[in-house]
């Protein structure tokens, strides 16, 4: 979980040393120099071989990792980043136990931990997998691309607006410089997604009348504090919790959800959002600042709506599923069903999705044809914070609203120590900001 600021150059970016600065020190780290061209290709010369990073080594960048392992035979794994130590060394221990431990050629100078790790797996690799807290993601992705790789970007690709912005800007550069960016929102990578859209787009539904899409759960982990933890560590060991490292559930896990009903919209932005929740279970002081509900309706110009839920309660019932409804039937999307006129179901993808994603990359980077998700992955990354700031502020939210908003939910300064935090929002008193 390596981190950088990705809002102002006058923020203070200091960091305690860790046991990795004497080999960032003899690193080149200006991985983002300006390069006049940059190949689609970027590997060792002579060699097939892609030489593939990890930044941010948590179970969905430990998986991402594996996923890119089984996606192409002819990758290593080279470099680790990420802000802990200890998880650094859990995720590598894992990744050498698996099947694929003869290409996780890892050495102790390419495992980076601190605030920089980051600039050292860049440095180091021809394609750079981004996995750390939503938060980091801006910077990261930017440090990237302006170093001409190739990258995986997992979801959402910000927090707040002023980040999505810098990713909107980071995606056209990489389309400018000929590098694949493949995003993390996995379902536009399922076959039986894919083809089930296929057949909404081409009209099997006819006219549309309304949406619905459902994320409930039960709860996710989280880390007791230790009195050896400062506030900023525990805040970045429990990220779920804090609306400026996690986007707030509905950014963070929901945004699989809504990133499905802006796919059923072929990706047309809502005019605005209306929605509410709140922390009925979640109410101890261990879950941060994060809400554990919210109930979202977005409309668009054309007057359909889409109703979205999510909540992450233990001893529920749970329910993932997206709906899209039309005058000649209705569609499943998770079970790829059509009733009505156009009646059509086929079975589960046997392929995983998550592997997907990672073939598609490679494919595209050795065909010299590159792939950027960078329309769909910021708009459904700005649908999501456009539902959460309808939420927190209890009043409909424009696209334009949340495209133009000031809230920049960075701390003032990156460094292990004191670290207030952000009330919790109440609608009717949380302005837009």
């Amino acid at each position: 979980m390596a981190q950088d600021n990705m809002q102002s150059n006058s923020i203070d970016r200091s960091s305690q040393p860790t046991r990795r600065d004497m080999v960032r020190g003899v690193l080149a780290v200006g991985a983002a120099a300006a390069v006049s061209t940059f190949p689609s290709f970027v590997h060792a010369a002579g060699s097939d071989v892609l030489k593939v990073g990890l930044i941010g080594c948590g179970g969905r960048g430990t998986g991402a990792a594996n996923n890119a392992l089984n996606a192409d035979p002819n990758i290593k794994l080279v470099a680790l980043g990420d802000m802990f130590p200890d998880k650094l060394e859990t995720s590598l221990l894992g990744l050498r136990q698996s099947q694929h431990k003869d290409r996780v050629d890892i050495s102790p100078e390419h495992q980076f931990t601190g605030w920089d790790a980051y600039k050292g797996v860049i440095e180091t690799c021809d394609v750079v997998l981004l996995a750390t807290p939503p938060h980091f993601r801006p910077m990261h992705l930017k440090a990237v691309i302006d170093a001409g790789k190739h990258v995986f970007c997992e979801k959402p690709v910000a927090t707040d607006a002023p980040g999505l912005r810098s990713v909107i800007e980071t995606a056209a550069k990489a389309k400018e410089k000929n590098l694949s960016l493949v995003s993390g929102l996995c379902y536009r990578y399922d076959d039986a997604k894919i083809e089930t859209m296929k057949r909404i787009h081409d009209g099997a539904l006819g006219d549309t009348i309304n949406l619905n899409v459902n994320y409930l759960t039960g709860g996710l982990w989280s880390n007791a504090r230790k009195p050896e933890w400062s506030d900023m560590e525990w805040q970045l060991r429990n990220w779920l919790y804090f609306t400026w490292l996690s986007g707030d559930l509905i950014v963070e896990q929901h945004i699989h959800s809504i990133d499905k009903m802006m796919w059923m919209m072929k990706d047309e932005t809502p005019a605005f959002a209306l929605g509410n929740g709140g922390r009925a279970c979640r109410t101890q002081p261990a879950y941060g600042n994060v809400y554990d509900h919210f109930n979202t309706t977005y409309e668009w110009k054309n007057g359909v709506r889409c109703f979205a839920s999510a909540r992450q309660w233990d001893g529920t019932a749970n329910d993932v599923s997206d709906w899209m409804y039309g005058n000649k039937g209705s569609a499943n999307i998770m079970n790829h069903t059509i009733t009505g006129e156009n009646a059509w179901k086929r079975k589960a993808s046997p392929k995983n999705m998550y592997d997907l994603e990672h073939v598609a990359l490679f494919k595209s980077i050795r065909n010299n044809e590159p792939i950027n998700n960078g329309d769909y992955m910021t708009k459904s990354t700005g649908a999501a914070i456009m539902g959460r700031m309808a939420a927190y502020t209890g009043l409909k939210v424009t696209w334009d609203q949340m495209m133009n908003s000031k809230e920049n939910l960075a701390p003032a300064k990156y460094e292990m120590g004191p670290l207030e935090m952000t009330p919790i929002a109440v609608p009717g008193k949380t302005k837009i900001v």
